[in-house]
């Protein structure tokens, strides 16, 4: 019965330490966000994403978005390239990710945001 238990603390452990790393974490596409584990929903600067920036306001917006379920299924298009599709944009000023998730990996959303000419 001890090595069932010991075997089972070790699980448990195991599963912990990869929950609490910084990939779980921060395994969106637009760089380390804040992470909740019940509910997460955040705007961050994309600074991971590799973007020319010009020296415009950036007047236009768009956005494209990708959603998955359970770490099973998931679908969309939250590239650069459908955002800037998304907005007519043609200049790109800056980038914003925003992330939405639910106990986790449960239901994931993220959304890329350009902003641009």
């Amino acid at each position: 019965m001890g090595g069932i238990l010991k075997s089972a603390c070790l699980v448990v452990g195991l599963a912990g330490v990869c929950l609490l790393s910084g990939c779980a974490s921060s395994f969106f596409p637009g760089g380390p966000s804040v992470a909740g584990g019940i509910y997460t929903e955040v705007s961050d600067p994309a600074q991971n994403l590799a973007v020319a920036i010009t020296a415009s306001s950036g007047a236009k917006r768009g956005e494209a978005s990708a959603m998955g379920i359970c770490g099973l299924v998931a679908q969309g298009d939250s590239s650069l390239e459908a955002a800037m599709k998304n907005g007519g944009i043609t200049k790109v000023h800056h980038v914003d990710h925003q992330v939405m998730s639910v106990l986790g990996l449960i239901y994931v959303k993220t959304t890329t945001i350009v902003y641009g000419e």
